[in-house]
């Protein structure tokens, strides 16, 4: 596995509420977008990162549903340790953040997901979204009421329906994927995703070049468009 990353604060925020995590020794990958008030953002993303952290190396070797189980069961504990952390202090009242997590093992990987950062996944020259958007504007597209065109410049786009510590308990969306040969897994968050769209991505994959070039005309991109967000994107490739 080789992995590429870019995690920036962008031109307009103070900080980067962003995170993303790669622990290769244990085949997991990650990517956070925090929320919530001054530096909170920053605390909910890293909080939930380090339960990741803590379960990773609990992790059975199986290719099962006990492993899809484990991986789910440390997201229900981030989301805990994120509530009762924004319990604690007024200063972090509220904050929570996105999570969005790969666990590979030999032939399959578990992708497990709570917010609107995405998960794609580049298999035989075609880019495929793995998550849905836990946002207000995902379910109005998914419900038919608006188009994904005009998702993109929706007032409420940025407005989330579920997040990692908005509450004691949460709904964690997972599923097992078989790996294929050349498979390139693209995780990234909504600083990415606002900015650039998946036709795209997928032009950009589709041109020549190494995926670091990939990876470095998109990070140029996003600043070139003003990368009104944090944007954090992890490129995890098969091989």
């Amino acid at each position: 596995m080789r992995v590429l990353s870019f995690s920036e604060t962008g031109c307009v925020r103070k900080n980067n509420e962003d995170a993303f995590l790669a622990l290769p020794e244990y085949g997991v990958y990650a990517v956070a977008d925090g929320m919530g008030g001054h530096l909170a953002g920053e605390v909910a993303a890293r909080t939930a990162l380090d339960e990741l952290i803590k379960g990773a190396p609990h992790l059975g070797a199986q290719e099962n549903e006990d492993l899809e189980n484990q991986v789910r069961e440390i997201l229900v504990r981030a989301n805990r340790e994120v509530y009762m952390s924004s319990t604690r202090n007024p200063a972090t009242e509220g904050m929570g953040t996105t999570l969005t997590v790969l666990v590979f093992r030999e032939t399959k990987v578990v992708l497990a997901h709570v917010g609107d950062s995405r998960a794609y996944v580049w298999r035989n020259e075609q880019l495929i979204q793995l998550t849905r958007d836990h946002s207000l504007v995902g379910e109005l597209v998914r419900l038919g009421q608006i188009s994904s065109e005009e998702a993109d410049s929706h007032p409420k786009r940025h407005m989330l329906v579920r997040a990692v510590g908005a509450g004691w308990d949460v709904e964690v969306d997972s599923q097992f994927l078989e790996l294929q040969t050349g498979d390139i897994f693209f995780l990234c968050t909504d600083g990415v995703s606002n900015v650039i769209s998946d036709r795209e991505l997928e032009e950009e994959f589709l041109q020549k070049g190494s995926w670091e070039e990939h990876l470095e005309r998109l990070h140029q991109l996003i600043i070139e468009r003003g990368a009104p967000d944090n944007f954090t994107a992890l490129c995890c490739i098969t091989e």
